[in-house]
């Protein structure tokens, strides 16, 4: 070898450049991901989650609605002990009018809506 050679020849490669004069590709990309993932997210879970809290809402109102109706029907049958209609207190007729009432307001609601069948 030789002390005296030539140092060897640099390579030319592109010196990279600087961040101002290129777009960051990386963060391109993921905003598009996530553009893309909101997207998708807002067209389908977000509809499921209305659907089931509108479902869950109204379980709970029906439920609710019930236990007070069914309540409110004690208090009406029960109030029976405290009018006075009969000194020694057989008054539970008023009762069975009462729930008689009901069924057949109820039993005339329901035949009104009921859908007639033709054949044909």
């Amino acid at each position: 070898m030789a002390l005296n050679a030539p140092p060897p020849p640099k390579s030319a490669a592109p010196k990279p450049a600087s961040p101002k004069s290129e777009r960051d590709w990386t963060n391109e990309v993921a905003d598009r991901i996530e553009s893309v993932v909101t997207s998708v997210r807002d067209r389908t879970t977000v509809p499921v989650q209305k659907v089931a809290a509108a479902v869950v809402y109204g379980l709970v109102a029906g439920v609710l609605g019930a236990m007070a109706l069914i309540l409110l029907l004690i208090g009406v049958l029960r109030l029976h002990v405290y009018l006075p209609f009969h000194p020694e207190g057989r008054r539970v007729w008023i009762s069975y009018m009462a729930l008689g009432a009901i069924f057949t307001a109820l039993g005339g609601f329901l035949w009104r809506k009921r859908s007639v069948q033709t054949k044909g």
